[in-house]
């Protein structure tokens, strides 16, 4: 080809590239660059440079956006792939400026989001190399090109990025667009590339999607803040509270670390709603609440849990540090006066894992046990008193009614009834001595008992009738306090038996009694086999019903086939269910039950055993 020839082709180009756009957007905005020919030519000629440079060629992946060429639908689609899924403002930012590098040969991105309270707008910008800068801009730099099209919402297309005072990023032009959604500018989107005017209807797409998307991402955040929300504290409500437990929780695990939960209750709310008003509790609630979150830590977390109790998790923290902050709290409170009300006090209980336990509901259902046991205690030097679930006896009297009213208040809502729990708790327990097996016995029966509303105080004074005739009989001292035991223990397979059964006020059908008879093997196989320092009275528990013609349950033994300990609680048993109120009879006396005892003596019931107990029964009428 002569020289002719080429300078004719090379005129034919520069008339090409000369030729106005057809893009319609292209009229609102003046592109000064275009102007000179001579400097279009050095522009695509240095962005040719740039697509053989190895600094650059990794990020200009799609030959097309360096022809000019832009396949709009492959653009579009590769975007909706990436974002798909995505909760994340930040993800939103780097896949955008992932796919306008790789598509459109940007040099960099940037998006600016503007902030109410500091009257600026806060940008992020990336280049072609990844590097990250981060800028403000305030809008009282009115002249700022960035200003301008925030306020006046339209595309502004510059020579140069001087206005972003970044001397490190590649000069080129820039172009910057609000990002608009539902009418609302949200901030502005800027593109750093040259000849960008050609492109202006893409851009503007680009950004309404990206607006739309910090918009949406926007409205899912304040939906799950206000869904987590209470709206009287401003704390987490019962259900987000739950949430972040389980996380740190998880968290506690992963890193080896405790976490306590300390849970405080405002004592006499009832009888302030009552008495005062359900406005004057809810100031007190929020005092509670604001005192709480002057004095946590920034990582920890509080809740309101109930309608007066808050909780409050705080990681990495042991049982006695929990108490520290505890104490200063409560102390905080009571130099705060309320109207009409006084100092606010108040009931704290606290649990830890995994010292207290590893199981999420458990903690809160110990945490919330030591509360009521702090409840019950009461104030000491006018101070509430902190109870840790590892500072009392499980079954003393106070920590199990303590127990049995959480458990009893929140069984509809976790399923955990507490017969269950406390059948767990005593299968588990290790006897560390004869005192501590005592205190376990005597706290079982007497829930059992309790659950069966006619027969109140029946294991105690079975067991108590028992003693008396095991005695009578000369029995050996350990024997007699086996006995004993075993009689208190001798109905804890009822904790299996319905309560439609076992509280039915009238006689029991055919089906319901066949029901009812299986509590003895409950009783043995289920509560007492899987402890192994319970095996003794296995056989008092699981035979007391068999009779001495045979015609008994569960295993139909006759005579001296019965362990001679449950033959001796038959006896004790039956007399105190013939001289006790029923619903539907009232209770005999002692003449009328002792007749009824020899009519089945041999029959039902030993009758060695009847006589020596018939001679015993009038003293054993004095009630204890």
């Amino acid at each position: 080809m002569n020289e002719n020839s080429k300078t004719e082709n090379k005129a034919k180009t520069v008339k090409k590239n000369s030729t106005p756009s057809s893009n319609p957007l292209k009229a609102a905005v003046s592109n000064p660059i275009q102007k000179d020919i001579g400097i279009v030519e050095r522009l695509n000629s240095l962005n040719k440079t740039k697509t053989t440079n190895r600094l650059y060629g990794g990020y200009v992946n799609n030959p097309s956006a360096v022809a000019g060429k832009i396949d709009y639908n492959t653009l579009i689609n590769d975007l909706n792939k990436k974002l798909a899924g995505k909760n994340s403002v930040n993800e939103m930012f780097n896949i955008f400026h992932d796919t306008m590098c790789s598509n459109l040969n940007c040099d960099f991105t940037a998006f600016g989001l503007y902030h109410e309270k500091s009257k600026c707008i806060n940008l992020k910008l990336t280049d072609k190399l990844g590097s990250n800068y981060s800028l403000k801009i305030f809008m009282s730099d009115d002249k700022n090109p960035v200003v301008e099209c925030f306020n006046k919402l339209h595309p502004i297309c510059t020579r140069d990025n001087k206005f972003l005072k970044l001397p490190l990023i590649q000069a080129s032009g820039a172009l910057i667009i609000p990002l608009m959604s539902v009418k609302n500018c949200l901030g502005v989107m800027i593109i750093g590339k040259d000849n960008l005017d050609a492109n202006i209807g893409l851009f503007s797409f680009l950004s309404n999607y990206a607006a739309m998307f910090i918009h949406n991402i926007d409205l899912i955040e304040k939906t799950n803040k206000y869904a987590n929300t209470d709206t009287l504290t401003s704390l987490y409500n019962h259900g987000g509270f739950q949430e972040i437990l389980k996380n740190e929780i998880e968290n506690a695990e992963k890193t080896s670390t405790d976490l306590s939960v300390v849970m405080f209750d405002v004592n006499n709310i009832s009888k302030i709603n009552r008495e005062l008003g359900h406005a004057k509790g809810d100031e007190v609630i929020k005092l509670l609440a604001e005192k709480i979150k002057q004095n946590i830590r920034s990582t920890d977390k509080a809740g309101r849990y109930g309608g007066d109790e808050i909780a409050v998790i705080l990681p990495n923290t042991s049982t006695a540090d929990a108490k520290y902050l505890a104490e200063y709290i409560t102390y905080c409170l009571s130099c705060c006066f309320v109207d009409d009300v006084g100092p606010i006090k108040v009931s704290v209980g606290i649990s830890t894992y995994p010292e207290c336990s590893k199981n999420q509901e458990k903690l809160l259902i110990l945490a919330e046990q030591a509360m009521y046991i702090s409840q019950a205690k009461g104030y000491k030097e006018g101070m509430s008193a902190i109870i840790s679930s590892s500072d009392f006896n499980f079954w003393d009297d106070v920590a199990l009614d303590s127990f049995a009213e959480v458990l009893a208040k929140r069984h509809s809502q976790i399923g955990i009834k507490f017969e269950e729990e406390l059948v767990h708790k005593f299968t588990n327990e290790k006897i560390i001595s004869q005192n501590h097996l005592i205190e376990m016995v005597t706290s079982l029966a007497g829930a059992i008992d309790a659950k069966d509303p006619y027969t109140k105080g029946h294991s105690t004074s079975v067991s108590r009738y028992s003693e008396a005739l095991a005695r009578s009989l000369n029995l050996p001292e350990d024997e007699v306090q086996r006995i004993r035991l075993g009689a208190l223990l001798h109905d804890v397979g009822k904790i299996g038996i319905p309560e439609n059964v076992l509280k039915k006020p009238d006689r029991l059908l055919d089906d319901e009694w066949e029901i009812m008879k299986q509590h003895p093997v409950i009783g043995a196989e289920k509560v007492l086999m899987p402890n192994e320092a319970l095996h003794e009275f296995i056989p008092i528990v699981k035979y007391h019903h068999e009779h001495y013609d045979g015609t008994g349950y569960p295993e139909k033994l006759k005579g001296d086939q019965i362990p001679y300990a449950a033959r001796i609680v038959s006896v004790a048993d039956a007399y105190h269910a013939l001289i006790s109120d029923r619903p539907y009879r009232k209770g005999m006396s002692v003449e009328k039950a002792c007749e009824i005892l020899k009519m089945g003596a041999g029959i039902q019931w030993d009758p060695d055993l009847v006589r020596h107990f018939i001679t015993i029964a009038p003293s054993l009428a004095t009630i204890i």
